[in-house]
C-alpha cells in the first residue's frame, strides 16, 4: 500500500485529496494548518486529517515515523515559508517531494503588482470604494490608507481568528463580509454592487481559487481588478500534471463519471436544471466550441472535440479529472453523437440528460403541435425528402452547411412541391435568432443562417398503394425471342402485403427478372436494402434499367428536340415505340440516377418549346415528367452498388 500525504492549504489540495481517497490501496493523509481547514477535509471520507501547524522540525519527525511514499505540497503559492519548510522537511527525512501549483494567467485588462506593498502604493491616492479579498492576513497592511474605516470593504473566512484580524486592521463591522466560497460571478458582482466598491483587489489564486470568477465579475460591475501577482520563484506542477505523474508513478487507473448533456438550443434559459448541475460541476466540460462557449465557466477546463474517439481520448487525457460533461445541442437522444459515443464509454459511469430539441424549440415558437411530425437530418445524410412529405405531410429537417437550407428548397420546387410551407428557424436560442415562414418556391431564393432547422408542411393529396401499373417497367425477349419474365401487378401487390415490410427491411429477390418485384420492395422499405439476385443476362439489363427509370407517354414529335439537351446534360434516355395502337404510343424512358440532370434539361428545353410552338400540351407532359422523375424514392435511385449478379 502506497502511502502519500498531502498538505492541503488551497482548493486545489482538497481536490487532489478527494482524487487520491477514490483509489483503492492508497492511504491518504490531509495536512491543514487550521482547524476549519481540518473541518473541510473531514468531509471527505477515508482520508486520515491532521489539523495543526507543524515547523519544520515536526514535519521531519511526522515523516519520519509516517514513512510516506510521497510528501506532495499543495499549500497556497504566498506562502513560501511553509513550502521552504516542507521541502527541507522531506529532503532530511528522505521522502519523496511534489509540489502541485495553481494555475497561472492574468487578464490584460487588469491591473497587477508584484506585492503587497506595491498595491499599498497604487491604493494611497485613490477615492473610490474598495473591495479587499486578500486574506485577513494581510488587512493590517492596507490600515493606514486614507479613508480605510469609511471606504473599505474586507471579505474573509467565516471563523474567529479571521474576524478578530479584522477587527485589529481597524474594518468596521458593517465593512466585514464573512463567507465561504466558492463564488460565482453573479455573487461577486452582487457584493460588489452592494458595497459600491470601484475597485477589487485580489492574488492570482488560480482557477480552483475563483479568480476568474472575480475578473468576470469586476468586467460586469464596471470595476477595477487590482491583483498582486504570485511569486516568480516558486516552481512545481499542475493539477492534471501531478494527476498524471501520480498515476504512472503509482500505476493509478482513475474511475470516470462521464455525463453526456443536451443544452437544448444554446441559451441558458432553454438548459434544465439537471444539465445546469453536470455542467458547474464538471472538471472537464468536452465538446464544439460553439457550445463550451455558452456554457463553460471562467476558467475551467475544456475540450473542443467533437467526434466520439476524440472525446475519449480527451477523456484519458485528463487523469486528474474525475467527472466530465460532454455537451451537445438540443437533445442528446435526437440526431446526436450519443449512439456512436456511448459503446466507447463502457468503463465509465455514464449518466444522459436530455435536453430540449430545435424540433420542440421551433414548433413552440410557431404554436404548433408536433405530434404527427417526422424528423430527418440532412446534415452529413441523404434523405429523399419530397419522397417523405408526400407520405407524412409535415416533415422536421436538420439542415447543415452553408448553403443546406437554399438547397433544401430548391428540391422540393424541383421536384413539384413549389407551394409546399416550409417555416425556417434560423440560430435558435441566439441573439440572432429568427424565423421565416414561407413556400418552398419563395424561400429557394433566399439565404439563411447556416444554423437552421425548418418545419415542412404539405397540404396535396399523396395516394400510397401497393402494385405499380405494368406499363411502368421495360420489357423484353431473350434471343430465342421468349420474353423475360415479369411478376404482374396484382401479384406484386399481394406479395408485398403478405410480406409485411419494415421501413428498414433487408430483401432478397431471388430470379429477379425485370425487377419489378425489387423495385416494389425498395418503394416498400425506404431505408432498407434490397438486392435482385438474376443469372440471365438479358434479365439483368432489363433490372439496371428498371430499378433506375420512369417512363412517360410523350408524342412523337415532342421529344425530337430534345436530343440536343440530353446530350448537353449527357442524359441516359430510350424510346420505346407501341404498335398495337393506332396511332402509336411512344414511351420514353430516363434513369432516374439523372434526376438533377433531367430536371435542369426540362427546364431548358421546356422553356425553348414554349417559346417557339406555343403548344401547352407538350409543356404539360414535359412538366409531367419532371416530376415523375423527381417523385421517383432515392432507394431505386441508388442501388447500383447492391446489384448481385
Amino acid at each position: 500500500m502506497y502511502k502519500l500525504c498531502v498538505f492541503a492549504g488551497t482548493s486545489e489540495g482538497r481536490q487532489l485529496v478527494k482524487w487520491l481517497a477514490s483509489f483503492e490501496g492508497l492511504s491518504v493523509t490531509a495536512c491543514a494548518a487550521t482547524e476549519y481547514g481540518g473541518e473541510l477535509l473531514e468531509e471527505i471520507p477515508g482520508v486520515i486529517v491532521s489539523a495543526k501547524r507543524l515547523d519544520e522540525g515536526q514535519m521531519e519527525a511526522f515523516f519520519r515515523k509516517e514513512s510516506f511514499h510521497w510528501v506532495i505540497d499543495a499549500t497556497h503559492p504566498y506562502a513560501p515559508i511553509v513550502t521552504e519548510n516542507i521541502r527541507a522537511a522531506c529532503t532530511a527525512a528522505g521522502t519523496r517531494y511534489l509540489r502541485l501549483l495553481r494555475d497561472g494567467g492574468l487578464p490584460e485588462d487588469c491591473v497587477c503588482v508584484d506585492s503587497t506593498a506595491e498595491a499599498v502604493r497604487w491604493l494611497t491616492n485613490r477615492e473610490e470604494r474598495v473591495l479587499l479579498t486578500v486574506g485577513s492576513k494581510e488587512l493590517a497592511a492596507y490600515k493606514g490608507l486614507p479613508g480605510f474605516s469609511e471606504r473599505y470593504y474586507a471579505r474573509v473566512l467565516p471563523v474567529t481568528d479571521s474576524i478578530e484580524l479584522c477587527k485589529q486592521a481597524g474594518v468596521p463591522t458593517a465593512h466585514v463580509i464573512a463567507m465561504q466560497g466558492p463564488f460565482p460571478k453573479e455573487l461577486n458582482e452582487a457584493i460588489l454592487h452592494a458595497t459600491g466598491a470601484q475597485i477589487l483587489v485580489t492574488k492570482q489564486t488560480g482557477t480552483k481559487g475563483g479568480f476568474w470568477e472575480k475578473v468576470e465579475a469586476a468586467r460586469a460591475a464596471g470595476a477595477q481588478l487590482l491583483v498582486i501577482g504570485r511569486p516568480d520563484h516558486v516552481a512545481g506542477l499542475s493539477f492534471q500534471e501531478t494527476a498524471a505523474f501520480l498515476c504512472k508513478e503509482l500505476g493509478l487507473t482513475p474511475k470516470k463519471q462521464v455525463s453526456i448533456v443536451g443544452i437544448g438550443p444554446g441559451d441558458r434559459e432553454h438548459r434544465t436544471l439537471a444539465a445546469e448541475k453536470a455542467i458547474a460541476q464538471a472538471d472537464c466540460l468536452i465538446g464544439a466550441k460553439r457550445m463550451l462557449e455558452a456554457v463553460a465557466a471562467p476558467g475551467q477546463t475544456r475540450e473542443e472535440q467533437i467526434a466520439p474517439e476524440k472525446i475519449v481520448e480527451a477523456i484519458a487525457a485528463h487523469p486528474e479529472c474525475s467527472r466530465f460533461t460532454v455537451v451537445m445541442a438540443g437533445d442528446i437522444g435526437f440526431f446526436s453523437g450519443t449512439k456512436k459515443l456511448l459503446p466507447l464509454l463502457s468503463g465509465c459511469d455514464v449518466t444522459l440528460e436530455p435536453g430540449i430539441s430545435s424540433l420542440v424549440t421551433l414548433c413552440a415558437k410557431l404554436g404548433t403541435s408536433y405530434e404527427d411530425v417526422t424528423p430527418v437530418s440532412l446534415h452529413g445524410r441523404h434523405w429523399d425528402i419530397a419522397r417523405e412529405l408526400r407520405r407524412h405531410k409535415r416533415i422536421f429537417a436538420l439542415v447543415g452547411g452553408e448553403k443546406g437550407m437554399e438547397n433544401l428548397c430548391r428540391t422540393l420546387v424541383d421536384a413539384g412541391l413549389a407551394e409546399a410551407k416550409v417555416s425556417v428557424g434560423e440560430a435558435l436560442g441566439y441573439p440572432e435568432e429568427k424565423i421565416t415562414v414561407g413556400t418552398a418556391q419563395a424561400l429557394s431564393e433566399q439565404t439563411f443562417h447556416k444554423l437552421s432547422v425548418a418545419l415542412i408542411e404539405w397540404a396535396g393529396e399523396t395516394v400510397v398503394t401497393q402494385g405499380l401499373p405494368d406499363e411502368t417497367f421495360r420489357r423484353g425477349s431473350h434471343e430465342n425471342g421468349t420474353p423475360v419474365p415479369m411478376t404482374k401487378r396484382e401479384i406484386r401487390a399481394a406479395a408485398l402485403a403478405h410480406l409485411e415490410l419494415t421501413a428498414d427491411a433487408v430483401c432478397w429477390d431471388i430470379g429477379a427478372g425485370t425487377g419489378s418485384v425489387s423495385v416494389e420492395l425498395a418503394l416498400a422499405a425506404p431505408r432498407g436494402h434490397v438486392y435482385a439476385v438474376e443469372c440471365d443476362p438479358e434479365a439483368c439489363g432489363l433490372i439496371r434499367q428498371n430499378r433506375g427509370v420512369t417512363n412517360v407517354e410523350i408524342e412523337k414529335t415532342g421529344i425530337k428536340g430534345f436530343a440536343k439537351y440530353a446530350k448537353r446534360y449527357h442524359i441516359d434516355y430510350a424510346v420505346q415505340k407501341d404498335i398495337s395502337c393506332t396511332p402509336p404510343r411512344y414511351m420514353v424512358y430516363f434513369k432516374a440516377q439523372d434526376t438533377d440532370a433531367l430536371s435542369a434539361a426540362f427546364k431548358e428545353y421546356s422553356a425553348s418549346v414554349l417559346n417557339k410552338t406555343k403548344r401547352p400540351s407538350v409543356l404539360a407532359k414535359l412538366q409531367e415528367l419532371v416530376q415523375a422523375v423527381a417523385a421517383i424514392p432515392d432507394k431505386v435511385r441508388n442501388k447500383d452498388q447492391e446489384l448481385d449478379l
